[in-house]
């Protein structure tokens, strides 16, 4: 069964997430982190197969947590997941750093789970 570090600085989101993940019987959510920094340090310790990190955090953002994840590690898989509706270029920069794809809040638990699949 794959692993996947839930990133989400709102427990609400990250709640929902944990919950379609572990549902989903193919997948188990190994932790929750509320920002980059604490990702980066779960990364270090649960080494989760799969991480679905928030673009948008405070202290450290999603986008600067991906830089150092795949600088730390090449083959890191990181979904991105953003309620940044219509903002093209921060799509095309997560995918750029080395996101494996990108998800729109509000999301089906479909659309979750058919992209952790892929991975």
């Amino acid at each position: 069964m794959k692993t996947v570090l839930v990133v989400d600085d709102s427990l609400a989101m990250a709640r929902l997430l944990e919950k379609i993940i572990n549902d989903s019987g193919e997948f188990t959510c190994v932790g929750i982190a509320r920002d980059g920094v604490e990702a980066i340090k779960m990364n270090h310790s649960e080494k989760p197969d799969i991480i679905c990190m928030d673009m948008n955090m405070p202290g450290m953002d999603g986008l600067t947590a991906l830089r150092s994840l795949v600088a730390l590690n090449k083959e890191v898989k990181v979904v991105m997941v953003t309620s940044l509706g219509g903002v093209g270029d921060k799509f095309a920069e997560a995918l750029k750093l080395g996101a494996k794809n990108v998800i729109s809040k509000p999301f089906e638990a479909d659309d979750i789970l058919r992209i952790l699949r892929k991975l």
